[in-house]
């Protein structure tokens, strides 16, 4: 019987469901509503940091566990400090400008928003045909660069015990949210 790892049907498989699961949790929490995403832009509602550090918390955590064990390998990517300004500009003008991010996009699609599936699904197929189409000229030009920064993980330098790095963080993000909440944001 081969491995998770070596079975790519069944990675597909867990991915979609996994993927249905936290597209659920994501409109269950409230963020694939635009009110929910604009009060956070405007530091007025923190649900979205909330369900964001939640989640860090909790990949941050089985990581520690599966990743030492050898259950999980993790396939980090070389990065550019250029390229990421870049796209994190772009990420966050369609973030300020639509209210959604890619994320809540197909749960706000799920709920049946409009406003998400023409403005936001369309404009990540069109944005990702668009920057596929121009990526070279964008290489070439020079838009895009070769400045890469490690492709290694936090955890590669760290195979014993990772618990006791990651467990004070997570005490500490946890402590965030349960400032946020007494805040009533």
């Amino acid at each position: 019987m081969k491995t998770i790892q070596e079975n790519k049907k069944m990675q597909l498989f867990i991915g979609l469901g996994l993927g249905i699961v936290f597209g659920f949790l994501l409109q269950k929490g409230g963020v694939s509503k635009f009110d929910i995403i604009i009060g956070q832009l405007r530091l007025q509602d923190f649900t979205v940091a909330k369900i964001i550090l939640t989640a860090i918390i909790v990949t941050m955590l089985s990581i520690s566990y599966l990743y030492p064990r050898g259950l999980v390998k993790l396939h980090v990517k070389e990065g550019s400090v250029k390229n990421s300004i870049i796209g994190g500009l772009i990420f966050g003008a369609g973030f300020a400008i639509l209210g959604y991010c890619p994320g809540t996009i197909a749960a706000a699609v799920g709920n049946g928003y409009l406003d998400a599936l023409f403005g936001g699904l369309a404009g990540i197929i069109f944005g990702s045909a668009l920057f596929a189409s121009r990526y070279s000229r964008l290489k070439k030009k020079g838009i895009l660069t070769e400045d890469k920064y490690s492709g290694k993980s936090f955890f590669d330098n760290i195979r014993n015990n990772t618990f006791k790095y990651t467990l004070p963080f997570a005490g500490f993000l946890f402590l965030i949210i349960i400032v946020l909440e007494i805040a009533g944001k």
